[in-house]
């Protein structure tokens, strides 16, 4: 689910383009963006501003642990935000809110916190265990940053630790595709 909107922001016709630092330009958007999911009962999953073929895109994936993200919180999570990014940001922009997609690769340890009791699809380097496995689906219940990812293998069915350097990647898994 994707809600798109361009924002007309210009800079000032007379004034010629600004430097604009991007990590202290996150630095502003993101407490914003913060508060306003708080207010419907959602998470923020992932904040990107990335530049692609000439265009610069806001993209903010958003989660419910209580509830399935539908089109209706994207748009009214765009509409809460857009005055006030359109006073922050400085040059246009697209503005892209969505659900982070049933397959979502996880991209930071802390997506493994918000997504706590999701199912995964694991690949490793390394074996953990002696079924020798490097590929599985498993349920994920605990993550700490010094141990690593605590999953309950449904193989097995038992908890198994995961080192963090082991882990090549990891995606959300949904048995409905």
């Amino acid at each position: 689910m994707t809600r798109d909107k361009f924002n007309k922001s210009q800079l000032n016709n007379n004034s010629q383009f600004e430097y604009v630092n991007k990590r202290e330009l996150m630095e502003k958007i993101e407490p914003l963006i913060d508060n306003t999911l708080m207010r419907f009962g959602l998470i923020p999953v992932e904040v990107e501003l990335v530049k692609e073929n000439h265009r610069w895109f806001l993209r903010i994936f958003i989660y419910s642990n209580e509830r399935e993200v539908n089109i209706d919180d994207c748009e009214n999570v765009s509409r809460s935000l857009s005055d006030f990014l359109e006073e922050l940001i400085p040059f246009k922009y697209y503005l892209e809110v969505s659900s982070p997609g049933i397959e979502r690769k996880i991209k930071s340890d802390k997506e493994y916190l918000i997504f706590k009791g999701k199912d995964i699809n694991l690949k490793l380097k390394q074996p953990v265990d002696e079924s020798g496995e490097k590929q599985f689906v498993a349920k994920i219940e605990d993550f700490e940053e010094n141990e690593g990812l605590t999953v309950f293998t449904y193989k097995d069915k038992k908890n198994i630790l995961i080192k963090k350097d082991n882990i090549i990647s990891a995606r959300l898994y949904s048995s409905e595709i």
